[in-house]
């Protein structure tokens, strides 16, 4: 008898998993709605989001939640979720493989991008693989989209914690972010 309880209940924790497991793959539907299928991204304007850091992950997801980064796409998207299910989400997105996008780039643009690159390895890596786990991964993300971001820490419309990288990219010309980020989103491929 004390062998069929003990079963159930370990039973019942597998079912439990499992089912929460079923609802963060519900939740996380919505968000491959833009990210793309398991969050690899099929537009250069929106970040894949697969095997992100889940630090990263969910410091983003809270800071649009709490109002302090801005973006009204994604700040009515995440409004109604817990922070359970935004820890959940981050955890859901940073255990699935990084997976560069395929994208051409221009040659020219990536040496450029090579040499300029060298002042954001301190923090994203020589090849925007980084490992802090607070930088987002930048080798392989869409060139598009990590220059309209870096434009936004350029012009301050970023979180104030992000000052580190709003100064790095205050001192950098507009081509030059333009190059930094062919240069990334050429690391993945």
């Amino acid at each position: 008898m004390r062998y069929r309880i003990l079963f159930g209940m370990i039973l019942a924790g597998f079912l439990g998993a499992a089912l929460a497991a079923d609802k963060i793959e519900t939740v996380a539907e919505t968000c491959n709605g833009c990210h793309g299928a398991n969050g690899v991204s099929e537009n250069p304007s929106v970040p894949s989001i697969s095997g992100q850091h889940e630090f990263y992950l969910k410091k983003t997801l809270l800071d649009w939640k709490r109002g302090v980064r801005h973006s009204d796409t994604m700040e009515s998207m995440i409004k109604d979720y817990s922070e359970a299910q935004i820890a959940e989400l981050a955890a859901f997105y940073a255990i699935k493989p990084w997976t560069p996008v395929a994208q051409k780039v221009d040659p020219k643009l990536v040496a450029l991008g090579r040499e300029a690159s060298r002042r954001c390895a301190g923090c994203h890596g020589v090849t925007g693989a980084s490992h802090d786990g607070e930088t987002p991964k930048l080798n392989g993300q869409w060139a598009e989209y990590v220059e309209m971001d870096a434009l936004k820490f350029r012009e301050g419309n970023v979180p104030v914690s992000d000052q580190r990288m709003i100064k790095a990219v205050k001192k950098m010309s507009v081509e030059e972010l333009k190059a930094i980020a062919a240069y990334y989103a050429s690391q993945g491929n």
